[in-house]
């Protein structure tokens, strides 16, 4: 036996040796919904663990719902009435024995209050320290922290600006600047201003919008850095102080600064670039005292230079193309270092291969201005086949509501190389069928078919100027995609019902009585009411 296949053997024996000693969660709570709510249940059932889901009045018949061992009523569908209900959350983690509470991302996964909420109640919450969280999730403390450390910055403010002092930055570092929400995030309180005379109002615009999403008008400035491309670094901390960077992913595909498709790796980075990036993404996490899974975000120009853009103290929703080229299970691994166990591996054992892609699924009608499209969802024929994955929130006769995120799933193609990963992307877009609501499915067959996305002359903002050319005829309706369209339309047509006397059909086809094992363990409604 090599030395290598040797030493790999002993560390892989010592990581059992750890699990088999750990007393692991028996029972987790995923205080989120849709797919990434799926997804996390997933890794619980097959690490052992109990989920438990939560849900609000519309999301009832949810898919996570009926993939959890029990499920807790929290609330109405406004957000701040189920899945922002800190109090309601802890009160079903309580009931249910949760030892643990799963964020998910989005809603409370970057909230230090509500990490600090789950350590006062005995409840160990799978991220980062609040300290770590509060660090971080300021972006202008950030900044500063990250400035002090040495990781190389975007000219700009470290600290909220008054509109006068804006004025002044911009001058000094020149025009064009981009002015940012200290507490944003999804392109919320952010603007470009190109000249002096449009500083102002679009300030006090920016810090408006700021103060309504996020309740914090604190506004910084940064200077426009001219067709950057946008690249991410995820890296995983232990509670033993081992941290690591597992490659990076290109997210330069974004539409008003939120991300549409996803790669790993980056067609611009190679051994030496992502060393560095790596390296500076790993201090930037220890100068935090982070831990768990975590993503450094970077803007990088057109001569390879990086600067630190902001933290995202989360799990990122384009994780899966980075558990392809890594061959691990982020969600595995959160779990276990919430469990306290070590990382059961070193920076030198981490290696990439293959490429892979990710397309967010939406229901939002592209031709109208990318207007939310709920409904239900009357045919669903998903694709399959090798190298193709799909993590979904829906099943066909769910009914998508109006009022959370639209996004209906995630589809990862992953090959040897990119060329194959965009080819096998492609077919199982022309695969993807569905029926009653409108989706985007025909801008990614759109970007896929771009020769700037095939040869990988990426920017942020190449989507911008894809839409706003006129999609040629028969863009993103190939003959293939027509033919699925039509047969799919006949089969519903002619598909028999699966409702019966006895019971309804589950996702899938299943059949579900009173009788299931989730209803019997406890589908509570109304916690706390009895």
């Amino acid at each position: 036996m090599r030395t290598a296949d040797r030493q790999a053997r002993t560390k892989a024996n010592r990581f059992i040796v750890t699990i088999r000693v750990s007393a692991m969660f028996t029972k987790v709570l995923i205080a989120n919904r849709g797919e990434i709510a799926v997804r996390v249940m997933r890794a619980c059932r097959e690490m052992g663990i109990a989920s438990v889901a939560v849900f609000s009045d519309v999301d009832r018949a949810s898919l996570h719902v009926s993939t959890a061992d029990e499920a807790y009523l929290l609330g109405p569908a406004p957000a701040r009435e189920s899945y922002l209900n800190v109090a309601k959350i802890l009160e079903v983690a309580r009931k249910s024995g949760a030892e643990a509470i799963h964020p998910g991302y989005g809603f409370l996964s970057e909230s230090a209050r509500f990490a600090s909420a789950c350590s006062e109640a005995g409840i160990k919450f799978i991220g980062p320290p609040p300290s770590a969280m509060e660090l971080m999730g300021s972006k202008t403390r950030a900044r500063a922290a990250m400035q002090a450390a040495g990781v190389p910055m975007v000219p700009g403010s470290a600290r909220g600006l008054s509109v006068a002092e804006a004025e002044a930055m911009a001058a000094k570092v020149g025009y064009p600047v981009m002015i940012k929400a200290a507490a944003g995030g999804g392109g919320k309180g952010m603007r470009l201003v190109t000249k002096a005379a449009d500083l102002r109002s679009s300030f006090e615009t920016a810090q408006s919008e700021a103060l309504r999403s996020f309740n914090d008008g604190e506004i910084y400035l940064e200077k426009f850095i001219q067709n950057p491309r946008h690249i991410e670094i995820q890296v995983l901390g232990d509670e033993h102080g081992n941290v690591v960077y597992l490659g990076e992913r290109e997210c330069s595909v974004q539409r008003r600064h939120q991300k549409v498709i996803e790669e790993a790796p980056s067609a611009i980075v190679d051994g030496g670039m992502r060393g560095r990036m790596g390296a500076v993404a790993v201090q930037a996490a220890k100068s935090a005292g982070y831990t768990n899974a975590g993503t450094v975000e970077f803007l990088v120009d057109a001569d390879r230079n990086f600067y630190f853009l902001e933290m995202n103290t989360r799990l990122q929703v384009e994780h899966p193309v980075t558990e392809l080229v890594t061959g691990l299970d982020l969600v595995h691994l959160q779990l276990r270092i919430a469990n306290g166990e070590k990382l059961p591996f070193g920076q030198e054992d981490l290696h990439l291969r293959g490429h892979a892609i990710e397309c967010r699924i939406y229901a939002e009608d592209p031709d109208n201005n990318f207007f939310p499209s709920p409904g239900k969802i009357t045919k669903l024929v998903c694709p399959s086949g090798p190298g193709v994955r799909e993590d979904s929130g829906v099943y066909e006769g769910w009914t998508v509501p109006l009022d959370y995120d639209p996004m209906l799933s995630k589809l990862i193609a992953y090959a040897p190389d990119r060329a194959t990963a965009i080819a096998r992307m492609r077919r199982a877009l022309d695969e993807y069928f569905v029926g009653g609501i409108k989706t985007n499915l025909s801008l990614f067959r759109r970007i896929l078919e771009h020769p700037d996305f095939i040869s990988a002359r990426l920017d942020t903002g190449f989507l911008d100027r894809l839409l706003a050319t006129a999609a040629s005829p028969g863009s993103g309706k190939n003959e293939l995609a027509e033919i699925a369209a039509v047969s799919a339309a006949l089969f519903a047509a002619t598909a028999p019902s699966r409702n019966g006397q006895n019971g309804t059909a589950k996702p899938g086809g299943e059949r579900q009585t009173d009788s299931s094992a989730w209803k019997r363990t406890a589908r509570s409604e109304g916690v706390g009411s009895e």
